[in-house]
């Protein structure tokens, strides 16, 4: 080999061993607060890996489902979980690939996770159910009820994914991205960058709240430890969310369940009465409400609202 071929390929294996250490320097400074460990974690033992959930209260059970955006977790629920548990019996999961629940690097489907909440009520709650769900968690909990009318009681979806959304399916592109992403080097890089610190805060800013003046410090650094927690295994459910293997169609199974479903919109998120209108559209019983001064995370934002109108549903 000259001089020259040697010179590259000395310098490219520095370049790949820098982008190593960046990443793992990355990956250690977002999860050193360790929010997200409690003394009340729980681990289901899942034929696909351990689910984490907390369980609190007495009463008729519920079941607290968490978004699927990168980051999130069951954390999502700390603002109102005590309330609700003062009347009932709920879990909180951290779906698998997501929080403190194992990330096993394999593909995350719509079905796995209706796999998954069915399960879970069976072998673990033990009862008919109600469920609060928000965003992506929503067409999951519908199809989860659509397969077994029995494990399912009362559904409320706070903010859930459009219908229109849910069809965008997995194409050349998306696989493609997912293929980049899955990459060791550049991949995780490129994943660090897009949910560092700063890129979630500006999410929070621009879609999960209103009032960015609300926006607490923990909040963000849940989200950054959520997004990160396990290394490199953090970012394979994002793969699989950007690139529509969570999405499912779900109108037929809309049209055809009987289950009291409520939905809460947060009043400033875009396109929300259009969505809500969708779902009614296929299944007039659906009620509704919004919740002023507030876009995707009501739960976060403006708790006690969420809470007075979950009680008045629940009860």
């Amino acid at each position: 080999m000259s001089q020259k071929g040697k010179t590259i390929v000395a310098l490219t294996g520095l370049a790949v061993i820098s982008i190593h250490v960046i990443n793992r320097l990355q990956y250690s400074h977002a999860t050193s607060k360790n929010i997200l460990a409690c003394s009340e974690n729980n681990y289901y033992e899942w034929r696909f890996g351990k689910i984490r959930y907390t369980k609190k209260g007495n009463g008729t059970p519920i079941l607290l489902l968490h978004d699927l955006t990168v980051g999130s977790s069951n954390y999502e629920f700390h603002s109102i979980i005590n309330s609700l548990s003062k009347d009932h019996e709920v879990y909180a999961i951290d779906f698998l690939g997501y929080g403190l629940s194992d990330r096993p690097n394999m593909t995350f489907t719509n079905f796995l996770y209706v796999q998954l909440i069915s399960d879970f009520i069976k072998n673990v709650i033990g009862k008919r159910t109600d469920i609060i769900a928000t965003g992506d968690a929503a067409p999951v909990s519908i199809m989860a009820c659509h397969n077994d009318f029995d494990l399912i009681n009362k559904m409320i979806f706070i903010n859930p994914t459009g219908l229109f959304d849910l069809n965008k399916i997995p194409s050349k592109r998306t696989k493609a991205l997912k293929l980049l992403f899955d990459s060791p080097i550049i991949g995780t890089l490129l994943y660090n960058h897009l949910t560092s610190k700063t890129a979630i805060e500006k999410t929070f800013r621009e879609e999960y709240f209103y009032d960015s003046y609300k926006i607490q410090e923990k909040d963000i650094l849940s989200y950054v430890e959520a997004a990160h927690t396990s290394d490199y295994n953090s970012k394979f459910s994002f793969t699989s969310h950007v690139a529509h293997y969570m999405n499912c169609n779900i109108i037929h199974a809309l049209k055809e369940i009987n289950n009291s479903i409520y939905i809460i919109g947060g009043k400033e998120k875009d396109n929300i009465e259009t969505t809500v209108d969708n779902y009614i559209y296929y299944n007039s019983s659906i009620e509704s409400d919004y919740i002023e001064k507030t876009k995707h995370l009501p739960h976060l934002e403006r708790p006690e609202e969420v809470i007075k109108l979950l009680e008045l549903y629940l009860n």
